[in-house]
């Protein structure tokens, strides 16, 4: 539970292989100030917890002679932590400090001298200037995740004041400055291996990243780790793989990510920049899956349209479809012959697509018989999006053009056929990409974590999401 926001937030930025990622992450200032805000409470929580064990020992105190002491059942009455700050620490990771905290206590004592006198009472003990520094390293565990450790952690207590009440409470005043050193030592043992155990507490959190996380029943994006992430002054930098997998099978693209940088800025707590080899990757499990193609027949043309994907309509400019299928109904398939291009500039996203278009007549019993066969080139641009923790997309068709390939009705200028196949793309063919875009596919999150204040930019070869985080629960 120990730090979780803003640990969280680091970890995400040591998501970690030496290739170069689709996907960069960074973490401001700004993100790690925020998680110290929610994080200070979750560390009081735990100091909370605190326990001294039960001290006992003897003193010689001067006249009495020898004195059994014990104090028991030392509970926790109050934490005050006025002052914290983390800080980015090159190569390692992150530095907090927590000074100025005060500690307040209650418990038990006991003593017996000269043999047979004992006597008992209550007593408190106050704790102020109590320091705690650690570093944070975050690592890369086996299977991609971040995980955290603390180190190079250092505790001390400038001053201890404990007042004894009831029954024989003049004696222990007599040697509280013994005690005082004790109970000291027993705190500054304690904060190390308490902070250390909370900053652990964090891993299970942190085994909630999405490495692998599913789109749909053809796709799967993988947000592994595959570089140590850079640390400066003002952010941390981490690289993740983004790259698209058929699922259950792990087949790299033709093509590799080209390095890419994000901007200098620091407004917002978290910056995700996505490359354009993240969105290739996808048009390239996608149509090794098949799943770039599309058979349209007339039930999916609107009502509206004068055009109809019959014999009798694609007969006006082809003559011979008409005589050789005449009155019958026509489907279209269009399909992908290569993966989709996705090119990102200044302010613009545009896809580049090659397709075929075969036209069959359908016969009166199912039979398709081939008329012929285009090659499509279309080019459509794209609005980028996120909603919730996705990122989804609508696009609108920009231009078209046709050449035959094969003709089983004779030759034919296909440029007559521009207006028909312009309208199945935009009624149809491009109204069901955006159903599909308008899903999307996950971003790389911890646990409950929520985007807010995003704003998206398509930069040179990569999209730039600037956001806040919140984490729920």
């Amino acid at each position: 539970m120990f730090l979780r926001c803003w640990l969280v937030l680091v970890a995400l930025a040591h998501i970690t292989s030496s290739t170069d990622p689709g996907v960069q992450v960074k973490l401001t200032q700004k993100g790690l100030e925020y998680g110290r805000q929610i994080g200070m409470e979750k560390i009081q929580q735990k100091l909370n917890t605190v326990c001294i064990p039960d001290i006992s020992g003897s003193k010689r105190v001067s006249p009495i002679g020898k004195v059994k002491y014990s104090l028991t059942n030392m509970q926790m009455v109050s934490v005050a932590l006025p002052q914290s700050s983390v800080d980015l620490v090159s190569d390692v990771g992150v530095r907090l400090n927590i000074a100025g905290a005060s500690l307040s206590m209650r418990g038990n004592w006991r003593v017996k001298y000269l043999r047979v006198i004992k006597d008992s009472g209550s007593f408190t003990l106050s704790v102020n200037g109590l320091t705690i520094t650690t570093s944070i390293a975050i690592a890369r565990d086996a299977t991609g995740r971040p995980e955290v450790n603390s180190v190079n952690c250092a505790a001390s207590v400038s001053s201890v004041r404990v007042k004894f009440n009831g029954g024989a409470s003049w004696l222990y005043n007599l040697f509280s400055k013994y005690i005082e050193k004790a109970l000291r030592s027993s705190l500054e043992r304690k904060m190390c291996p308490l902070v250390a155990d909370a900053v652990s507490d964090l891993n299970p959190q942190l085994k909630t990243l999405n490495v692998i996380a599913k789109v749909d029943e053809f796709a799967e994006i993988e947000y592994s780790m595959v570089s140590a992430p850079p640390v400066s002054s003002s952010a941390i930098s981490f690289n993740l793989k983004g790259e698209f997998y058929n699922i259950g099978k792990h087949q790299e693209p033709p093509f590799s990510p080209v390095a890419f940088s994000l901007p200098p800025q620091n407004d917002n707590m978290l910056y995700i920049g996505i490359s354009a080899f993240t969105s290739n990757s996808a048009g390239f499990v996608y149509n090794t899956a098949g799943a770039l193609s599309l058979y349209i027949t007339d039930d999916m043309i609107p009502s509206v349209s004068p055009f109809r994907l019959s014999t009798r309509t694609f007969g006006t400019f082809i003559p011979e479809v008409a005589k050789l299928y005449p009155n019958l109904m026509i489907k279209l398939l269009v399909k992908n012959d290569k993966t989709p291009n996705i090119i990102l500039n200044n302010n613009n996203a545009t896809v580049q697509t090659t397709a075929t278009v075969t036209a069959y007549a359908i016969q009166s019993n199912g039979t398709l018989s081939p008329l012929f066969v285009l090659n499509m080139d279309a080019s459509v641009s794209a609005n980028v999006s996120v909603h919730g923790m996705k990122l989804a997309g609508k696009v609108t068709l920009n231009q078209m053009t046709l050449s035959l390939q094969t003709s089983y009705v004779g030759d034919f200028q296909v440029r007559s056929l521009n207006s028909i196949l312009s309208m199945v793309l935009r009624w149809v063919v491009i109204p069901k990409l955006n159903v599909k875009f308008a899903e999307g596919y996950p971003l790389p999150a911890l646990g409950k974590m929520q985007l807010v204040n995003t704003q998206l930019r398509v930069l040179k070869d990569h999209i730039l999401i600037g956001t806040d985080v919140q984490f729920a629960g």
